[in-house]
């Protein structure tokens, strides 16, 4: 009952038809359809245009349609990146009491849950020497995006860009972008030098009207980004902040973040606990305590309850939903927590020494593989003269293009980012391939 009137309609929107009128009146429109601007050819017409079928007729035709997958060995990076997850994450996390527990707005029946959240921002707090860590991110470039939005609400005077490396991927810059185009700011690029920030371009890139630099380690194209002081005092020179772009795995191997004066670090941190899914990430985002009110998303905190036993509860929940419009910092509505739970066990498995193994292993196999393609005649690899982390560039004297056709052919999947270059990554997942890797690429770079 609505105005002590019997409704219509939706029952979730229980309103008298003339109270509906009176809305639309007031709005100036005829119609509910007016509100909306959905494109005539996906507007829905009554018909979904599935054939029925019976449940077995539907498993013939998905693993017919399933079967027609190509199975490739992917040697493929550039932001998705596969390590081996132990069996141990699967059968805790697919536990019922983890898979059915949705947001963990009540703590008196979630503190299992909220425990595995609090150790999961520790452990990332530990990595990356920053104070602050949340585990509510979509991926790498929304957790970039609400880097830039706080960078904007901080600082104490005006201004709008946004620097990156002109070497970012086009994906994650178009993420930016998206979301820094309702407040006002515009996004530049500094240029990069052999896959390196160009400290000399930055200092005459970056002035009083920049809110935040950010920098990747690794970058885009693998290499262990050397200037990330110079980049971190040039930030706070001009009154801007410096974020950092990494993941868990290089955390463990890499000079700590906080160290090189970043304030903000961002990244996927579901390089630990998933497959590559290609889509489907984690969010890391961790940042200085004297920001903690203007972190997007959640965090858990640990406190002491009645009876004065340690308790978990969802200490900052700072989007709309939870605060006054005017006061919350982000609309971002996922609930990453079992995908973070996924990479706290992860994490846990390995312990530090595995960590840091495992680190290693990205820098050794990524240095082999290396030599051995630039043993072949016409392949140069790395081009960059740098340290590397899991991936690298080679450059082929024959078009690159052909050369990823027929390695895909032969069951292989390469990047090719330049006319006469491909990208390469290897990690524990495909070490095993290696071999016959490089045989084939010997056989297609001629």
């Amino acid at each position: 009952m609505t105005g002590g009137k019997a409704s219509t309609g939706s029952p979730y929107a229980p309103h008298t038809a003339e109270e509906t009128a009176a809305m639309l009146d007031a709005v100036g429109v005829e119609s509910v359809e007016d509100l909306f601007d959905i494109p005539e050819p996906v507007r829905f017409d009554g018909e979904f245009g599935i054939e029925k079928r019976t449940e077995q007729a539907t498993r013939r035709e998905l693993q017919r349609t399933l079967g027609e997958n190509r199975t490739l060995t992917e040697f493929l990076g550039r932001g998705h990146y596969s390590h081996y997850v132990p069996s141990l994450v699967d059968h805790l996390a697919d536990r019922s009491e983890f898979l059915t527990s949705y947001t963990q707005y009540q703590p008196e029946v979630t503190q299992g849950f909220l425990q595995a959240l609090f150790e999961y921002q520790s452990m990332l707090v530990e990595l990356t020497g920053l104070e602050i860590a949340n585990a509510s991110m979509y991926d790498h470039a929304t957790a970039l995006a609400e880097s830039a939005l706080l960078a904007a609400r901080v600082r104490q005077t005006s201004g709008n860009r946004v620097l990156v490396p002109d070497s970012i991927l086009p994906e994650r810059r178009s993420v930016l972008e998206n979301y820094t185009d309702g407040p006002g700011l515009v996004v530049d690029e500094y240029a990069t030098d052999d896959a390196n920030a160009d400290i000399d371009s930055l200092a005459e890139t970056i002035d009083e009207e920049t809110v935040l630099v950010y920098a990747e380690n690794p970058t885009t194209r693998g290499t262990i980004e050397e200037n990330l002081a110079e980049i971190g005092d040039l930030a706070h020179d001009n009154d801007a902040l410096f974020c950092l772009g990494t993941d868990p795995v290089a955390l463990a191997l890499l000079q700590e973040p906080a160290a090189v004066g970043a304030d903000i670090v961002v990244g996927d941190a579901a390089a630990l606990g998933l497959p590559t899914s290609y889509g489907m990430g984690l969010g890391l985002f961790a940042t200085r305590e004297e920001f903690v009110r203007q972190v997007p998303g959640r965090l858990v905190g640990v406190s002491e309850d009645g009876d004065g036993n340690r308790a978990f509860t969802l200490t900052l929940q700072t989007r709309e939903q939870h605060i006054r419009r005017e006061r919350a910092t982000s609309n971002i509505c996922t609930n990453q927590a079992w995908v973070a739970l996924r990479t706290a066990i992860h994490i846990a498995y390995l312990g530090a020494s595995g960590l840091v193994e495992l680190a290693e292993k990205c820098v050794t196999m990524a240095d082999d593989l290396a030599q051995r393609l630039d043993d072949i005649s016409g392949v140069q690899a790395p081009v960059n003269d740098r340290h590397h982390f899991r991936e690298f560039v080679a450059h082929t004297d024959q078009p690159a293009p052909p050369i990823v056709a027929d390695l895909e052919e032969r069951g292989f999947a390469v990047h090719e980012v330049g006319e006469h270059e491909v990208q390469v990554c290897v990690t524990d997942v495909n070490e095993h391939a290696v071999d016959e890797f490089v045989t084939l690429f010997a056989e297609v770079a001629i």
